[in-house]
Formats: structure tokens, sequence, C-alpha cells
């Protein structure tokens, strides 16, 4: 399968400012790129790039005073196959985890633990370990939260989501990632593209947020937004939270004009769409 995939991203700038942007694929998806996901600059500035402390790809820039246009456009590769499944992988004692998994397990900017570990007991205590817990998880933050593009916003963390019952995909990731960690259970929060190849075609086109979690010695993809294996996911960011994979950080006043998203199966002549799952 190929996937044309981009963004285009529009800032005013009342004055130069700098940005820090988390747009490139992830280093683990590199190899499937047929074309360069080059982040292209109109005016045209200096990006420079970094690896953070999460392996996630950062470019650096200094945008001028006045309009600024970010985007990209690739193709990548993918195989098609929709996110693994393994029922029977199985939860690791807290004592016997990684110690790279061990900050998954604590509470961050959006992920309260302090707040929701009484009620993630009281709600998942009595769960299978292992896979099905973290599915009794996705099912319940899949049916609590409605999707509302009106009702996201920067500041909303797991708590208030869960109280609201409101919110767009990245409120239902910060939610299962928190009950997650109350249950002793790793988990990290995604950012990328996500395409409807697969399933009926819905506008507009965002990036996406899901979230893994480290069952049976290694990372599972979880989504409790769609709550449903999906095809052509593409990674750029893995972090605690938001926080870590802000597609933009600005150090100063930048105005969002535009945002554009795309993540598209091409589809060659005489060839057939993925059928819908």
């Amino acid at each position: 399968m190929r996937i044309r995939t981009g963004f285009e991203i529009t800032y005013d700038c009342p004055a130069p400012v700098p940005m820090m942007l988390t747009l490139s694929v992830h280093p683990s998806r590199r190899d499937d790129l047929e074309t360069p996901d080059w982040i292209r600059t109109d005016p045209m500035v200096d990006v420079r790039q970094y690896l953070d402390g999460f392996g996630n790809i950062c470019s650096r820039i200094l945008a001028p005073a006045g309009r600024i246009v970010l985007s990209a456009d690739f193709v990548m590769k993918d195989s098609g196959r929709v996110d693994d499944y393994a029922p029977d992988a199985e939860q690791i004692a807290v004592h016997n985890l990684p110690d790279e998994a061990l900050i998954f397990l604590l509470g961050s900017r959006y992920c309260e633990t302090d707040k929701l570990s009484d009620l993630a007991w009281s709600l998942f205590g009595a769960t299978p370990l292992g896979w099905a817990r973290v599915q009794a998880i996705c099912d319940y933050v899949h049916d609590h939260i409605r999707f509302d593009y009106q009702k996201a916003r920067p500041t909303k963390g797991a708590a208030e989501a869960h109280e609201e019952r409101e919110g767009v995909c990245r409120d239902y990731a910060h939610l299962a990632v928190t009950f997650c960690r109350c249950m002793n259970i790793p988990a990290r929060y995604c950012t990328g593209y996500l395409g409807d190849i697969g399933v009926p075609l819905a506008d507009p086109m965002d990036f996406a947020a899901w979230f893994e979690v480290w069952l049976g010695g290694r990372w599972y993809t979880f989504d409790a937004r769609n709550n449903t294996p999906r095809i052509g996911r593409t990674l750029i960011a893995r972090g605690r939270d938001a926080t870590d994979v802000a597609i933009a950080n600005t150090f100063g006043t930048a105005f969002l004009a535009d945002f554009k998203v795309t993540a598209s199966e091409i589809v060659e002549e005489g060839q057939a769409r993925t059928p819908i799952a």
C-alpha cells in the first residue's frame, strides 16, 4: 500500500518568533518513506533538526514577521495490515519492567494519575490482567467521551475530559493512558497520521492521537477514540502526553491562520480501494 501524506499549516506572526516543530515522520518509519518528508517553509528559512529525549525528530526555525506557511508532501509505503492483536499478551509486574518503561507509569501534565487512581481501580480492578484490561479501558473511554471538535482546548487534561465527557482524539488518548498508568500498565501517548483507509471517509482530516502500552515484553498500539484496529498509521512522535509531541511550540505570538492535513491511499488505475472493514 502507498499513502500520500502531508500538511500545510499557516501562521501569522506580528514579530519574528522561534518555533519548535514536531512534524517529521518518526525514525522508526523512515525506511518506509518513498519520497522525502522535508519541511518546506514559505518564505524560506533555515530548518535545523535534532532528536529529542523520546527519540522524536524535532525541527527548529525562526519564523519572520508576517505570514509563514509550513508544508510537506510525501509518499509512505505501508504493509496494509491492521494494528497488531495479541489477546494473550501479559501484563508485566512493575518490578520486572524495563527501566525505560517506568517513566510511562508516572503522572504527567495531561495524565493526572493522582486525580483518577481511585476511579481507575473501582472501574477496572476486577478485570483480567493484561490485554483484556487495556481493552476494557478502551471500551470505557470510547463509550464515555463523545467526539466533538468544538470541545477541544489545549488546557484540558484527562480528569476534565472524564468529567465533561466530550472531546477529541487527544482527550480519548489522555484518559486511556491515565487509566492504564493507574493500573500499573506503562502507556505512552502517540501522534501521527491516520487516514480513512478501510473505513468510511470523514472530513476534515487532522493529525491523530492514539497510545501504546507495554505488554508481554513489547509495545502494542491501542486507540480509544476509534476502538478498532486500523490500517495505515504513520507515527510522528511518542511521549508522556501531548506536551511532549506538540506539532508546534511557539516562543512568542503566532496566530494559526490555516491548517490542512492529508493522508490518503494512492489507488493506481485498475486497482480497487482497500475494502471497508
